[in-house]
């Protein structure tokens, strides 16, 4: 669990960082205009401490460190965060210096966002293996129990009712 949280706390310095990075680059360079340091800091913000907080009540609850699709996840995940958010920032400060991006910029970023959708997979299937398995069956007799309808026979209480 100290592990996601500091991964967290990384990701919050990280993003409260670039946000300073943009506002001062952007003010000395006196640029007024549109560029990708715009959205650095809520990108890092929301993928990478908002998202991290969000799995560490799901550890907390469902152990998912302890399966082996976990570290895959993990490493995957923070890989193509840090592609996706060096490009960003790359081309963003290039558009501010009065510099155009390349599509080799782009191409990386593409392969952080790849990165990234799997990471999330891979989540998704670690928090489904973590998930028990009694519960599941527990759901599905709820729901069948449910949709069938009681029976009554003509000495039961509830034929009595009708």
């Amino acid at each position: 669990m100290r592990k996601i949280l500091n991964t967290a706390h990384i990701y919050m310095i990280i993003g409260l960082v670039s946000g300073l990075y943009y506002r001062e680059l952007t003010k000395a360079k006196d640029f007024e205009g549109d560029t990708q340091l715009s959205v650095v800091h809520t990108h890092v913000l929301a993928l990478g401490m908002l998202f991290f907080l969000v799995v560490l009540p799901l550890e907390k609850q469902f152990a998912l460190t302890s399966h082996r699709l976990f570290n895959w996840f993990f490493w995957t995940y923070n890989a193509g965060l840090a592609v996706t958010v060096g490009m960003m920032t790359l081309h963003g400060t290039l558009t501010v210096l009065g510099h155009s991006g390349s599509e080799a910029i782009a191409g990386i970023a593409g392969l952080g966002h790849v990165l990234l959708t799997v990471g999330l997979v891979l989540f998704f299937i670690t928090v489904g293996k973590c998930l028990p398995g009694a519960s599941r069956a527990e759901d599905a007799g709820v729901t069948r129990a449910k949709d069938a309808a009681p029976s009554a026979s003509p000495g039961s209480p509830a034929a009595a009712d009708s």
